[in-house]
């Protein structure tokens, strides 16, 4: 499955393990959160960086206490028309400030994309290459937003007061 991130496609270097897959001694790895949450301690002392995929139908509070250990977050789209994973980034990046690598993955579509990269999302797994390449173009397509969100970028609004500051218009 491809990985995009910062609009490019890129190796992962997270390998996917199951509730029951044996942990392999070193190396980054992609854990479910059922796993997580009951071996947290020992995942987070192992060589390489830890990530979870977390549900949506999973409270996100649970996962805060390890915001400053984990590397990636990977939250679930089940279906295109469940919503809930972008609340779930906002969350992460607004009210709990999360700064590591947010996925995501499942049921994601081309028209998604813009509104992926608002909510806060970094990287994307995609189920085809043609969807990898057309992700690259929409990411590049949009510089200037009217709402603030998570993304971290400033808006219309802020990017026209500052450049008036700049030329000294109003001061």
């Amino acid at each position: 499955m491809p990985l995009v991130n910062g609009g490019k496609i890129v190796d992962d270097s997270f390998v996917k393990l199951a509730v029951d897959t044996p942990l392999p001694e070193s190396g980054d790895i992609l854990v479910p959160a059922e796993r997580f949450i009951a071996e947290a301690d020992a995942l987070l002392k192992r060589p390489g960086k830890v990530g979870v995929i977390w549900p949506n139908n999973r409270d996100i509070d649970e996962l805060v206490p390890y915001l400053g250990k984990v590397a990636a977050v990977a939250l679930v789209f089940p279906t295109f028309r469940d919503g809930r994973a972008y609340s779930q980034a906002r969350l992460l990046r607004e009210r709990y400030n999360y700064r590591g690598e947010l996925r995501a993955t499942g049921q994601i579509l081309r028209d998604q994309f813009v509104f992926m990269l608002r909510a806060g999302f970094d990287s994307f797994e995609v189920k085809k290459q043609a969807d990898a390449e057309a992700f690259m173009q929409t990411a590049k397509r949009y510089s200037v937003f009217y709402q603030p969100t998570g993304d971290g970028r400033i808006t219309a609004l802020h990017r026209r007061m500052q450049l008036r500051h700049s030329e000294g218009v109003g001061t």
